[in-house]
C-alpha cells in the first residue's frame, strides 16, 4: 500500500495511525488521484470512491470522523458528529478513527504511552499560534504523549509575512529560531520546529516525524500553495478494540 505513510514511533501495538499520499485514487486533475476533501471541488462520486477504498485498505473500524476545519483553536471530543467545526480531536474509546485533512498546513497525530488516547491536530499557523497544540494536550489531560508531525510544507517553503513572524515572536521570543528572514518584510517559517518548541513547553518531548515537504514533493503530495485547487490528505489514527 504505497499510498500511505505509516508513522515511525513506538506506539503500543493497539495504536493504529496513517497518513495518506496523493497516489493511487480515482480523482482527476487538478485533484489527482487519491483526494479525501469533499470541500475543495472535486467530484463527489470520485470522493467516495476515494473515502470507501481509504476504508478497504487500512481495514478502518468505523467511518472516519470528517470535522469540519476553520483554522481555530477548538478541540472536540471525537464522539461528536461529523461537521463538527474544530481542527483537533480526541477520543478514549476503541474504533473511533479521528482524522484532519491538510496541505501544507501540519497534521499532528498523538497517542499516550498506554494506549488510551488518540488525537489527531490540524495545525495551520493561525490554530498553532492560538493554542490548538496546548488545547489538545489539555483535553487529552495526560503528558506521557507520543507525537508524530506528518507532512507540510517545509522550511525552505513556507513563506510568511512580517504579521506571523511578530505573532509568535511576540507571544515567544525563542521561536526566532524558526525564522530566517529573506528580507525586512518576508521570512522563511519552520511550522515543525514551531510545533516541537510548543510540546517541549508542555514537558512532551517524544516527538517523531516531521520530515517532509508537500510544496517540494509534488509526487507525494497536495501543496495547496503550490496548486491553490487540488485535494487533501488525510492523517488517521484509533484505538483498536482488543476483543
Amino acid at each position: 500500500m504505497n499510498n500511505y505513510i505509516k508513522p515511525s514511533w513506538p506506539a503500543p501495538n493497539n495504536i493504529h495511525a496513517y497518513t495518506t499520499t496523493r497516489r493511487n485514487g480515482c480523482s482527476q486533475a487538478p485533484y489527482q488521484s487519491f483526494n479525501l476533501a469533499d470541500h475543495v471541488g472535486d467530484n463527489p462520486i470520485a470522493v467516495q470512491k476515494n473515502r470507501e477504498q481509504l476504508k478497504a485498505e487500512l481495514q478502518l473500524p468505523n467511518e472516519p470522523k470528517w470535522i469540519q476545519q476553520v483554522h481555530s483553536n477548538i478541540v472536540i471530543s471525537n464522539d461528536l458528529p461529523n461537521s463538527t467545526p474544530a481542527d483537533a480531536a480526541y477520543t478514549k474509546n476503541s474504533d473511533v478513527v479521528c482524522t484532519v485533512l491538510t496541505a501544507d498546513c501540519l497534521p499532528i497525530l498523538v497517542a499516550n504511552k498506554q494506549g488510551t488516547k488518540v488525537a489527531a491536530i490540524h495545525a495551520g499557523w493561525r490554530s498553532l499560534a492560538n493554542n490548538i497544540i496546548e488545547n489538545t494536550v489539555n483535553a487529552i489531560e495526560n503528558n506521557n504523549l507520543l507525537i508524530w508531525l506528518g507532512p507540510a510544507i517545509g522550511p525552505t517553503a513556507f513563506e510568511v509575512g512580517r504579521d506571523v513572524y511578530q505573532i509568535f515572536t511576540d507571544h515567544d521570543p525563542a521561536t526566532k529560531q524558526a525564522f530566517t528572514k529573506i528580507d525586512n518584510n518576508k521570512w522563511l517559517a519552520n511550522i515543525y520546529l514551531l510545533a516541537t518548541q510548543r510540546l517541549n513547553k508542555l514537558g512532551v518531548y517524544d516527538i517523531y516525524g516531521g520530515d517532509f515537504c508537500t510544496y517540494t514533493d509534488q509526487h507525494d503530495f497536495y501543496s495547496y500553495r503550490r496548486e491553490d485547487l487540488t485535494g487533501r490528505m488525510a492523517s488517521l489514527i484509533w484505538i483498536a478494540n482488543s476483543n
